[in-house]
């Protein structure tokens, strides 16, 4: 069953209960001395769910914009991510602890493994460092340290080998999904075993954004391209996470809950192939 989303701050329901915003502010590429009035901004507009991850660099000036924000802490979802250099169980537990602090939070409302560990880098281990790693996640979840647990870039085949050993399951699974790179098998997959998809790079790059294909489907509803690819992936039961510094833009990135794409306009949307974007294979890449 789809979960209809009506406004910013509707929510969707992960697989334990908990509720999360179903339009995030990502802030990947967003240098630390940026993310404070980024993200200050995001509030403002009316933002309550925020995605940074260790990579980033900008956690303490997230978790600052928070505080600062007027906000009580549960108003704000926060998500964040450990990075592929942390992997495995101790190492894990330290970096969630300087995640924490960075963040100046006691509590997390979602963390990610930001990819998997892949049978390139670590052979045969791959498997077993991906479930090292979750073991670590699970535990802090039991402790109530983190409200929801997820993985980030899992494809069907690692989550598949993680399912079959875990204790909890994954409640999301974060991965790049825009016009172009629609990633419908992976998709299906999740939303199959109840693991909620959030989109990363929900507008892939310029390329989508000039589309002509787009650009008619966005002037039928009066509405930007920009608006029309996030749309697409809400109709999907897909939580976008747009990014943008620019406060115009943040608001603009909002507005997609007063019109809605025919199943024909969704079909030829996901149809679109080479619109650019990162679409990185997790199977291929070696950091």
């Amino acid at each position: 069953m789809m979960q209809k989303l009506t406004s910013l701050t509707s929510d969707l329901k992960l697989s334990n209960g908990v509720t999360i915003p179903g339009l995030g502010y990502g802030t990947y590429q967003t240098p630390p001395e940026d993310a404070y009035r980024a993200v200050t901004d995001a509030l403002a507009v009316g933002y309550r769910h925020i995605d940074t991850a260790a990579l980033y660099g900008n956690e303490s000036g997230v978790g600052q914009a928070v505080k600062d924000s007027g906000l009580k802490r549960e108003e704000v979802f926060i998500t964040s991510k450990l990075w592929n250099t942390e992997r495995g169980y101790d190492k894990t537990m330290a970096a969630f602890e300087k995640t924490l602090a960075e963040l100046g939070t006691d509590y997390l409302d979602l963390y990610l493994i930001h990819w998997p560990a892949n049978e390139k880098q670590f052979g045969q281990e791959a498997a077993a460092l991906n479930l090292d790693t979750w073991r670590a996640f699970e535990d802090l979840y039991k402790a109530g340290k983190i409200k929801a647990i997820g993985v980030s870039n899992f494809m069907p085949n690692h989550l598949e080998a993680l399912l079959a050993q875990a204790e909890i399951k994954p409640m999301v699974n974060q991965i790049e999904v825009h016009p172009g790179w629609p990633q419908t098998e992976a998709i299906r997959y999740c939303q199959r075993n109840d693991i909620l998809v959030e989109a990363w790079a929900p507008l892939g790059e310029a390329a989508a954004l000039s589309n002509p294909v787009l650009a008619k489907i966005a002037a039928k509803y009066d509405h930007t391209p920009a608006q029309v690819c996030l749309r697409w992936e809400i109709q999907q039961g897909i939580l976008p996470l747009p990014k943008s510094v620019h406060k115009e833009r943040m608001a603009e990135n909002t507005k997609l809950f007063d019109f809605e794409l025919t199943e024909d306009e969704m079909d030829i949307i996901g149809a679109l192939r080479n619109l650019g974007g990162q679409c990185k294979v997790p199977d291929q890449v070696d950091f």
